[in-house]
């Protein structure tokens, strides 16, 4: 393989990185969306999707790891494609997540519309920004945008506290909501995980741009 080609490759690793990432994303914001609506329907199918992101992702590393054999790259070019493996592994873990959202959604049944979900939509949406901003960074290789990311996880776990508080305050208060605030909890907890993939996404970046690695993935309130 030329060193054109090679750097084909590589570009080309990173674009299946981004329809990955697409694929994770669009999971997330179904998964919201079915939670508002009360569609399980569409959890189901969200469900059923997370099968095809699983094969990206193992089609993804398969051929980072065939690279990496075959051509034995140095330096950067080692690092990318190192770097990738990690990422796709959160990439796929952050859809995970948002199949337990949707899994959740349909073990609210037939609870009564609209949905009364309190800070768990801005936690959504922050995630989603996270992942977004993490991605464009990585092919940015914007170690500062990295590192600005990683702040955004304070905000959600800070959302998620919120959560925490709003749902033992209504379970105190009416014990048959328990089930249902239990649930609650459960999302806000795919949610914080989901940004703290997004900071482990951000690390991966500064590993590739600097050669070190750096745990950035820490509270800071």
């Amino acid at each position: 393989m030329t060193r054109d080609l090679f750097r084909r490759e590589i570009t080309e690793l990173q674009d299946e990185v981004l329809i990955l990432g697409s694929m994770a994303e669009k999971a997330l914001m179904d998964a919201m969306e079915s939670l508002r609506d009360g569609d399980h329907r569409w959890s189901q199918k969200i469900v059923e999707d997370d099968a095809r992101i699983n094969a990206k992702r193992f089609e993804i590393e398969e051929r980072v790891i065939f690279v990496i054999a075959s051509q034995q790259p140095m330096a950067t070019d080692l690092r990318a494609l190192v770097s990738m493996l990690f990422i796709v592994t959160d990439l796929e873990r952050i859809a995970d997540h948002a199949e337990g959202v949707a899994r959740i959604n349909m073990m609210l049944a037939d609870e009564p519309l609209p949905r009364r979900l309190g800070y768990i939509p801005a936690m959504a949406d922050r995630t989603v920004a996270m992942l977004r901003d993490s991605l464009k960074a990585f092919i940015d290789q914007d170690i500062a945008a990295a590192r600005q990311i990683c702040e955004a996880d304070d905000e959600v776990d800070r959302l998620q506290d919120r959560v925490y508080d709003d749902s033992n305050a209504a379970m105190i208060a009416d014990p048959s909501t328990i089930q249902r605030n239990t649930y609650m909890l459960w999302t806000a907890h795919n949610l914080e995980r989901i940004a703290d993939r997004c900071t482990n996404i951000c690390e991966r970046i500064i590993y590739l741009v600097t050669g070190n690695m750096e745990e950035i993935n820490i509270s800071k309130y």
